[in-house]
Parts: C-alpha cells; sequence; structure tokens
C-alpha cells in the first residue's frame, strides 16, 4: 500500500504522519491495514496526507491502484483540491505550476470540460487579481461554455430544499466573473478549510 511505502521511505511512523497531517491517527490506521480504501476516504482526508509526503492527491490514488486511466473524482472534490492548491502554493505559484504542467489542455482533451473550464477560470481569476496578462495558450478554449449552470453543491441543495428560486439567482449574482463566462456559478475560492 503506498502510505505504508511512504512511510518507510520517509521514516516516518504513523503517528508522526497523523500529528504532521492532522488526521485521526485511527484514520491513520485502517489506511495502512487496509481497511480504509484511500479511493473512500474524504477529499481532505487525501489532501493533508498528500501534503506531509510532498505529493499530490492523485498520485496517492494512482500509485494505491486505485486509480485508472479513467478514474474522475467529483467535480466537487476537484474544486476543493484547485482551491487548496491555491491556498498552499500561493497566487503566482499556482498558476506558474499549472501552466507549465499544461494541465488545462490535459483536461481538455480528456474531454473533463468541467475541470478544464474551472481550471482556466481559476487561471484567469487569479490572474486578473494579480494584475498580471492572461496566457494566451487556450483562447480556444476560452470560447466553449458549459451547457448549464454548474452550481456548488450548498446552492443546490438549499434549493432543493426550500425550492427558492433567489437561492440561485443570489449564486449567480454573486459569482466570480470568470468562472460565469463558463457556465460556473462560483463565488469564493479562497475560503478553505
Amino acid at each position: 500500500m503506498i502510505v505504508n511505502e511512504l512511510l518507510e521511505k520517509e521514516k516516518m511512523s504513523r503517528y508522526r504522519l497523523s500529528r504532521e497531517s492532522g488526521v485521526p491517527m485511527t484514520t491513520i490506521t485502517d489506511i495502512c491495514s487496509g481497511k480504509a480504501e484511500l479511493d473512500k476516504c474524504a477529499a481532505g482526508t487525501l489532501y493533508k496526507i498528500a501534503k506531509v509526503f510532498g505529493v499530490t492527491v492523485d498520485a496517492l490514488l494512482e500509485n494505491n491502484k486505485v486509480k485508472t486511466v479513467d478514474y474522475r473524482c467529483s467535480f466537487e472534490t476537484f474544486k476543493s483540491n484547485t482551491c487548496h492548491q491555491v491556498k498552499d502554493l500561493g497566487d503566482i505559484d499556482f498558476i506558474i505550476e499549472t501552466l507549465e504542467a499544461d494541465e488545462i489542455r490535459k483536461l481538455y482533451d480528456r474531454q473533463w470540460y468541467r475541470e478544464a473550464l474551472y481550471l482556466l477560470a481559476m487561471v484567469d481569476y487569479l490572474s486578473r487579481v494579480n494584475s498580471l496578462p492572461v496566457c494566451t495558450n487556450y483562447n480556444d478554449i476560452r470560447s466553449r461554455k458549459l451547457e448549464k449552470p454548474c452550481y456548488p453543491v450548498s446552492v443546490v441543495m438549499a434549493y432543493a430544499a426550500t425550492g427558492d428560486e433567489s437561492i440561485k439567482v443570489n449564486a449567480m449574482a454573486n459569482a466570480i466573473p470568470e468562472f460565469l463566462r463558463f457556465n460556473i456559478v462560483e463565488g469564493e475560492i479562497r475560503d478553505v478549510c
């Protein structure tokens, strides 16, 4: 199992991993013993473990043989992971890393349009707030947008519970323009735990 291999490579105990990651010791033990599968763990748990080891969540899943060529996490998880990366790397380093890896194009070529457009919106938004020029490599993708609005799960749930259309209207009104251009309703990227 990948976590056990990383622990051994880093000469780290499960206790130390728990302490440094903030993941409860029982969860670490369950993961290391195989009782808990990595692909069933919460995105935040995977992110915290990956951060301690200096690897990506995708690398954890891929190296654990859980991820296949077509593995695709939920869009909410993807958004959360992206926001955590921005928080950890900082705006400029996030932009540089994303552009150097050409991750937007890779996602788009896989036909993972929501993810590609979300990442492009993030890069464009961070470029604007940091007074940086927009990278023109993705102008062909910028002309695309999702068929219908993609709301955050919290908005979808609140609307489903109340039937109050103003929830969607308010979310749309408060959306960041770079995201809204692609029909992605995103109002806050900095408020992540």
